[in-house]
């Protein structure tokens, strides 16, 4: 019975990475919906099958659902990822992470109707659903870390088995796999008693499965002209950006808190940002400056150019910032015609040669319509001994901006 078991087991798995698979290589013909939608249909029956379905091997006791179905489905993520990248792949993980959600969901309102007998024979019982209803949504999760931990290590395997793609794709199956089958025997443990030995076989069951998926994704990918995978020259923490949609939120926050005239980030993003830059700086021991600069007699250029001109001067002299600020440095517009510039790790007089050469740039580059320099008054503080809070900095600095508005403005104070 064991062997004739397993006999159908390897049927199975190669039924199931045949059929995925074609769907993955026909995803340019058939839409890559079709592919994501197979995944997505087979997730119940997989925690259906794992929770009550069990064979017996000459090694032990096993769930098809758990050792065949989920542990290729890992693999098909992965797969999916190779063929293309981070940013589609990670659809089908949440597409799966919601659809199993949902299906809880309706469960819970589904036990709640009051069911007729319309078909002879024949009575609704959702008992199973309340059964597996949280190792459904246990199993949700572990699938979740599960396929951003494989496509995350299957990356730093990279650095290692360069060319050994057969290699890479068996150890994160064997690591993955592992972790997964810990985490889901200790719920299936928890919720339906399950004995030890459905461990012991499923995991058996799982590095069987992670080696021969290996092999077989190997035999398609050389097939498929690709046999040794390049490794990917972007930092894991991108791919993992990528993965968790944190790129689509830097973005959002990057579009947001922005001046509508200059485009440099507003006072709303100074407030959030510089609490933040100046924590961490103090955390490393390193200093940061802070610079306010005033456009010098800039009512002068409304006055007698107008609105428009001056918001042209405005621009100008946010495009001047921003070409000579550091890497480190951040350009936020404080209000009217005032400028804040806060920079990382910069002692008091390096910051005030910064600012320095700020000045000299404006009055160089930028000129009012009448062909007159526009020339800027800059007053610099620094955490180094002005103050380890956003508030003591900008007081600090203000009170330096008037000092050099006072003393003839286009000039820098910074003591």
């Amino acid at each position: 019975m064991g062997t004739e078991n397993l006999i159908l087991l390897l049927i199975e798995a190669g039924f199931y990475f045949v059929f995925m698979v074609g769907l993955l290589h026909l995803r340019h013909q058939l839409g890559i919906g079709v592919f994501v939608a197979a995944l997505g249909v087979m997730h119940f029956l997989e925690t259906y099958l794992a929770a009550v379905f069990y064979i017996e091997l000459p090694f032990g006791v096993i769930s098809p659902g758990s050792s065949v179905l989920f542990s290729g489905k890992l693999m098909m993520i992965l797969l999916l990822y190779v063929k293309e990248d981070a940013a589609v792949v990670r659809a089908p993980i949440y597409g799966l992470l919601a659809g199993n959600f949902l299906t809880v969901g309706l469960s819970f309102f589904l036990r709640h109707h009051q069911t007729v007998g319309a078909v002879p024979g024949r009575i609704a019982d959702l008992a199973f659903i309340d059964e597996m209803g949280w190792l459904m949504l246990w199993g949700t999760m572990m699938l979740y870390v599960d396929s951003l931990a494989i496509i995350l290590l299957y990356e730093r395997l990279g650095r290692v088995f360069r060319h050994r793609t057969a290699m890479r794709f068996f150890v994160v199956g064997v690591v993955v796999l592992t972790f997964d089958q810990i985490g889901f025997f200790s719920a299936l443990h928890f919720l339906n008693g399950a004995p030890i030995e459905v461990f012991w076989g499923g995991w058996i069951a799982k590095m069987m499965a992670a080696c021969a998926y290996a092999v077989l994704i190997t035999v398609y990918l050389s097939y498929s002209r690709l046999s040794a995978i390049p490794v990917s020259p972007r930092p894991i923490s991108d791919i993992f950006a990528d993965l968790t949609f944190r790129e689509r939120y830097e973005d959002l926050l990057d579009r947001s808190g922005r001046d509508a005239l200059t485009g440099v980030y507003d006072r709303s993003r100074l407030e959030f940002e510089a609490p933040r830059l100046l924590s961490a700086m103090l955390v490393e021991g390193k200093p940061l400056g802070l610079m306010i600069i005033d456009a010098d007699h800039f009512k002068d250029v409304n006055d007698r150019f107008g609105h428009l001109a001056g918001d042209g001067v405005l621009k100008e002299t946010a495009a001047c910032l921003k070409r000579v600020l550091r890497s480190g440095d951040h350009l936020f517009r404080f209000g009217g015609e005032e400028f804040v510039v806060i920079s990382e790790d910069i002692l008091p007089d390096a910051g005030a040669d910064h600012a320095e050469m700020l000045r000299r740039a404006v009055a160089a580059d930028i000129r009012r319509p009448d062909g007159e320099p526009v020339t800027v008054s800059i007053g610099v503080a620094n955490s180094y001994h002005d103050g380890t809070t956003l508030n003591a900095l900008l007081s600090t600095a203000d009170a330096r901006l008037y000092a050099a508005k006072n003393a003839g403005r286009n000039r820098v104070v910074s003591r």
